[in-house]
């Protein structure tokens, strides 16, 4: 038996303790070997396989590895931002503006079903995520497509627990955090509950969890803002409440149903507007916010049908219902950092009192896999084939109810297939392609008033202007090839050519439709108005994928007590999907992305286990579109090239942990006086202990242990202006079981 290591894309070894978590440390093999379980995972294929006859870098985290990590965070980016090589480091807040994997973008699920928003691209997914509801995360590097558009650098699929064993079940989670600077301005309580169990075939779950955020405090003690990333959102002022439930019956040993929903709701309350303009992101103490709280409401439904009898083979049905509501901050004029707002008529102070967005989005799918075995035509040969249908409605608009972009309405069809092969005993082959058609409805609407500062005081008003939108329809064509081989036993060899492809966003051409000079009147020549007749066009633009190609090798295994994996890759596209207001048109420009990860760990002792992560990565692309790729990615795609966790855990005899773990990551500086901001690197230690207490677990945490002042390297990128990191904060609580 084994339990393999997993890599990202870069050099991937194993997961903050991705060897068995308890304080059993398993039964021997002889000569000092623990025999580990085969990992099977489904997130990489869409059907259940061995990790062995995967040729990409998956890693798995499972729910020890979930409830260590919630004893210091209960955020989903922080654990992959620690535990994930590839992954950016965390921002610290709401939001995920800047937080990227391999420098693309990720496909966030739960049990499979998409959180994403593509028709207009916002980055406060995994936020939504309570890990109280999670049993394990699949983490699949590089490219894919195999659930549509996104995963340009990776997928993410949160799997849920399910009740089991006796007919009630219950535990709780009850932790206080705060940061060392003040205490009592800091508290934040979460409380989670869950009461699940099983009996004659039915099964149910019920997790319900809040939070309650305070102020936040970096390494010096100076209190961090609100809003650091402009318009995202922040880490404190924040209420919120999570509640996911899951009802399943088991028909028979082969046929199951699930039905499960989940409601996160959150509401961030900022006391003050942030200041910009200093040498780094602080509360602007003299300038109350005026605007509303910035909101999560969304909720989602899906049904799942699985029968392994299928005439065909093993069947899965997934239907969904996403209904998603977002708002976002208040954001108030500035010459430098915030010099386009929406107009209030007063040149003099130009912001207008709704100059605040909210995105409603509503998805429906239904996706049907089937895994088929060839036997009897070609032995052991299997096909995964299948379908996926969506349908989304997308729109935003200002808090006084004007459309900041057209609205928009899409549906999606997809088909796929996966063939795997296996060769002899050792080496397994495995391919295939899917084709995706999206028909896109643009309405028209009328881009409202926006103010457009060049200077102190000199400025221009972008007055209303007609969007034309129209009928449009896309796709794209995206294959994947790659064989594993096992060297050992316990190692195999891996690697392929994967695509994925992410869809422009199309919500941000018509919100930014027209904004330029060839559209403005110059102030103070206010009121005035554009030509009758004056309008720009969807039409205008090519709203093609960007296809992306990844390529990657890698090693992973276990030899004694080591388990690690090591993998590179390449990452390539042609054509971009950032919009160019001047020419109204996509850019394409081509990018390379580049890199190399690694992650390991040793049982130097049936009680201590030593490991890390580690990540370089590194990016260009073709800056004047002559074809040459001649400069480095903004950091808000690659902020630090360097990257990486070391830990270490000791497993005592009476269930008690300790958990010494840090976190390091480099600078980046690479623009050669372009007027892009330098990162600096940094590295903070965390350390966390658990000891059973009448009848539960004890535990208490503190990270960043020395109180460093670092910069946070995510955050900054996102508006080149220092962002500081959290400084120490604290955490006590007690987890039971009844």
């Amino acid at each position: 038996m084994r339990r393999l290591f997993v890599v990202s894309l870069v050099m991937a070894c194993a997961s903050s303790g991705a060897v068995a978590q308890d304080a059993d440390p398993g039964p021997e093999t002889g000569a000092g070997e623990i025999a580990l379980d085969a990992i099977t995972v489904t997130t990489a294929t869409r059907a259940d396989r061995e990790l062995a006859d995967v040729p990409q870098s998956v890693q798995v985290i499972d729910r020890a590895e979930i409830e260590e990590q919630l004893e210091m965070t209960s955020s989903a980016s922080e654990v992959l931002a620690k535990l994930i090589p590839g992954f950016s480091v965390s921002n610290e807040t709401i939001s995920g503006a800047s937080e990227s994997f391999r420098g693309r973008g990720l496909l966030v699920m739960i049990d499979g079903v998409p959180l994403n928003t593509p028709l207009r691209d916002v980055s406060r997914l995994l936020s939504l995520v309570d890990l109280h509801t999670v049993e394990r995360i699949e983490v699949v590097a590089g490219a894919s497509s195999l659930y549509g558009s996104g995963a340009t650098g990776g997928t993410v699929n949160f799997i849920t627990r399910k009740g089991e064993g006796a007919p009630f079940n219950a535990d709780v989670d009850v932790s206080l955090r705060g940061f060392t600077h003040d205490l009592g301005d800091s508290l934040s309580p979460e409380v989670s509950a869950t009461v699940s169990g099983a009996k004659d075939g039915f099964d149910y779950l019920v997790t319900g969890t809040g939070q309650f955020a305070s102020k936040t405090y970096d390494g010096a003690g100076r209190e961090l803002p609100s809003d650091g990333m402009l318009g995202q959102g922040g880490g404190d002022r924040f209420d919120s409440g999570n509640l996911y439930a899951k009802l399943g019956y088991q028909f028979d040993e082969a046929k199951r149903l699930d039905v499960s929903a989940f409601w996160v709701y959150l509401d961030q309350d900022p006391k003050w507007l942030t200041a910009y303009g200093p040498d780094y992101a602080q509360p602007d103490f003299s300038e109350p916010y005026p605007g509303q709280s910035v909101l999560e409401n969304t909720k989602s439904f899906s049904v799942r049908y699985t029968d392994e009898d299928f005439a065909l083979g093993k069947l899965s049905i997934v239907g969904y219902y996403n209904d998603i509501k977002k708002r976002f901050n208040y954001t108030d004029y500035d010459p430098t950092y915030n010099n386009l707002v929406y107009f209030s008529g007063d040149a003099s102070d130009p912001t207008a009192w709704f100059n605040q967005t909210e995105l409603y989005s509503d998805r429906v799918g239904v996706n049907a896999t089937v895994d088929t075995p060839l036997t009897g035509l070609l032995d052991g040969w299997t096909l995964t084939w299948g379908a996926d249908v969506t349908y989304e409605k997308t729109y935003q608009q200002l808090v006084n109810g004007e459309d900041v972009f057209t609205p928009l309405e899409q549906y999606n069809y997809a088909g796929f297939a996966q063939l795997q092969i296996p060769i002899g005993d050792r080496l397994t082959l495995r391919g295939g392609a899917r084709y995706e058609y999206l028909d896109l409805e643009v309405s028209d609407f009328d881009r409202p008033d926006v103010f457009y500062g060049v200077a102190p005081g000199l400025g221009y008003v972008l007055p209303e202007l007609h969007v034309t939108g129209g009928d449009f329809n896309y796709d794209a064509l995206t294959f994947n090839l790659g064989a594993t081989f096992e060297l050992t036993d316990t190692v195999e060899l891996y690697g392929g050519f994967s695509q994925g492809f992410a869809l422009p966003d199309v919500g941000a051409f018509t919100r930014r439709a027209g904004a330029s000079l060839a559209y403005a009147c110059p102030v103070p020549n206010t009121p005035c108005s554009l030509p009758p007749g004056t309008s720009v066009g969807y039409g205008d633009i090519a709203p093609e994928a960007q296809i992306v190609n990844n390529y990657e090798l890698g090693i992973r295994g276990s030899l004694g007590r080591v388990s690690g994996s090591v993998a590179g890759f390449i990452s390539t596209s042609k054509d971009g999907v950032t919009f160019d207001s001047r020419t109204n048109e996509l850019s394409q420009q081509k990018e390379i992305i580049y890199g190399v990860e690694a992650t390991g760990e040793v049982r130097v002792t049936d009680q201590l286990a030593l490991g890390g992560i580690f990540t370089y990565r590194e990016g260009k692309y073709d800056s004047d579109g002559d074809g040459d790729i001649d400069a480095h990615l903004p950091n808000n795609r690659i902020a630090t090239p360097f990257r990486g966790t070391l830990y270490g855990n000791y497993f005592f005899d009476n269930g008690a942990m300790v958990r010494l773990e840090g976190e390091f990551w480099s600078d980046r500086d690479v623009f050669d006086g372009d007027g892009r901001y330098p990162i600096d690197g940094g590295a903070t230690m965390n350390v966390s202990a658990s000891h059973p207490l009448a009848g539960g677990q004890a535990y208490a945490s503190v990270s960043n242990l020395f109180d460093a002042t670092v910069e946070n390297p995510t955050a900054t990128a996102t508006r080149n202006l220092t962002v500081y990191s959290w400084g120490r904060t604290v955490t006590v609580g007690y987890r039971r079981a009844f």
